[in-house]
């Protein structure tokens, strides 16, 4: 009885190892297409045409967003509605409480994050870069600082409106990925 148990177990653990290593070249070259061109698009607005004004329109859960959108386009999680309305509740809620409470960085970093999470679980746009777009709010730039409730217009709704672009165009181009994902 044990070392049946113990035999199917290694049986399930080859297949689940063995499906986990697949390589599967096509889909990685769009993952890497997609996520270039995305996140290159907002580096290059940022590059080439904010350079006087000292924009800051890159930011760092864009990269994160990327794994999610061009990688897992099947996820839930990188679904547009968690995309754009993640990072925008989020954005709100760190420009918010970064504004109301002091600068106390163990106050206002896990409280923004927090309500972050809380907000987007609610609101079933649960994105977790949305949690990091909530941070950056608090511990960003004072450039980012500066920008106030500006920062959920731009950089963040407007970064993820390309990255939305992006996605539905590459994520279409073959039929083997379909993005979004139209659940029943």
């Amino acid at each position: 009885m044990i070392r049946k148990k113990l035999n199917r177990s290694l049986r399930i653990s080859r297949y689940v190892a063995y499906k986990e290593t697949l390589i599967d070249v096509r889909e990685h070259f769009w993952s890497f297409l997609g996520s270039f061109i995305g996140i290159g698009s907002i580096a290059c607005i940022q590059n080439y045409f904010l350079p006087l004004n000292d924009t800051v329109f890159l930011i760092g859960s864009f990269g994160a967003s990327s794994v999610l959108i061009y990688g897992v386009i099947q996820s839930p999680l990188a679904q547009p509605r968690n995309l754009i309305g993640g990072h925008v509740l989020s954005a709100f809620i760190g420009v918010t409480v970064c504004k109301l409470l002091p600068d106390i960085i163990w106050i206002t970093a896990p409280l923004a994050v927090s309500a972050s999470i809380v907000l987007m679980q609610i609101t079933k746009t649960l994105h977790p870069p949305g949690g990091a777009t909530a941070l950056i709010a608090i511990i960003g730039s004072e450039k980012i600082k500066n920008l106030g409730y500006t920062y959920i217009f731009f950089p963040v709704l407007s970064g993820t409106l390309i990255l939305l672009l992006v996605a539905l165009i590459f994520n279409n181009m073959t039929p083997q990925r379909h993005y979004p994902v139209h659940r029943k």
